[in-house]
């Protein structure tokens, strides 16, 4: 930009001219292939949005809740309550947060993300969640996904969480460390496995790279995944960063599973 106007030229094209034009092409997309919603198909005046019906389905996870896990509360019971499953087990993470309870709609599009070549669905799931992570923000973290072994990224062309992070980090300006963490066991898919089976599952499948300290400088991590369950895969990789030294680490994901508000 030179000192005398406002207009930041782009590759020797003026920005304004840009916008216009990035306007113009999606306006042409949207009359080939008109957005539609991304749980029902019908057609919607945005794309990557759910319409009316459907958001309306969603379950947001907002406070009252639990500081540790997330889990939400039926009534406010003060700034310092924690819930009963987070004083019987507690968590090797500092805080959680999920953006939706697990149902119909957020199974739905979690299926889709995770096994039918749908990538573009990270940037709506990335929208909730970032609103839901928002305390997590101000300090600053590096956004850390939950790898996936590499014969199972090399199936599915990418790796969900890695997609999660990299939408909540346009969204929010903060760094992503998808190699921080390594899958160095391939394990088992967890979805009929019991909590005992999970966790014995995942055990020992992850580790952090030996430069993690020097990598995040003092920052905290932020891990990233789609859906907790359990909370298994989460608290694995959570040890396995706090055995090379991470002292600060939260959790957030798209959905979790919520006694009493799962499946229709």
């Amino acid at each position: 930009m030179d000192s005398g106007g406002d207009i930041v030229k782009v590759a020797g094209i003026p920005a304004r001219a840009a916008g216009l034009a990035r306007r113009f092409g999606a306006a042409i997309l949207d009359q080939l292939y008109p957005p539609v919603c991304l749980h029902c198909e019908t057609a919607i005046a945005e794309a990557d949005a759910l319409c009316a019906k459907c958001f309306a389905q969603l379950r947001p996870i907002t406070a009252p809740l639990c500081p540790r896990l997330g889990i939400p509360f039926e009534v406010a019971l003060g700034p310092d309550a924690i819930s009963a499953e987070a004083i019987a087990d507690p968590p090797p993470f500092d805080r959680a947060r999920s953006a939706v309870a697990y149902n119909d709609i957020a199974r739905n599009l979690i299926g889709r993300l995770k096994y039918g070549d749908r990538p573009e669905l990270a940037r709506f799931c990335a929208r909730l969640m970032a609103a839901a992570g928002h305390e997590f923000w101000e300090a600053g973290p590096v956004l850390v996904p939950v790898p996936l072994h590499r014969f199972r990224q090399f199936e599915r062309r990418y790796n969900q969480s890695t997609e999660l992070a990299r939408c909540i980090a346009r969204i929010t300006g903060l760094k992503v460390d998808p190699v921080l963490v390594d899958r160095v066991k391939r394990t088992k898919q967890q979805v009929s496995l019991s909590a005992e089976q999970r966790q014995r599952n995942v055990a020992g499948a992850f580790a952090a790279r030996s430069d993690a300290l020097g990598r995040l400088n003092g920052r905290r991590v932020v891990i990233v995944d789609d859906v907790i369950t359990t909370g298994s895969t989460v608290k694995a990789v959570t040890k396995a960063l706090r055995k090379a030294g991470v002292a600060q680490i939260d959790v957030i994901s798209f959905a979790r599973v919520v006694i009493g508000q799962g499946l229709s």
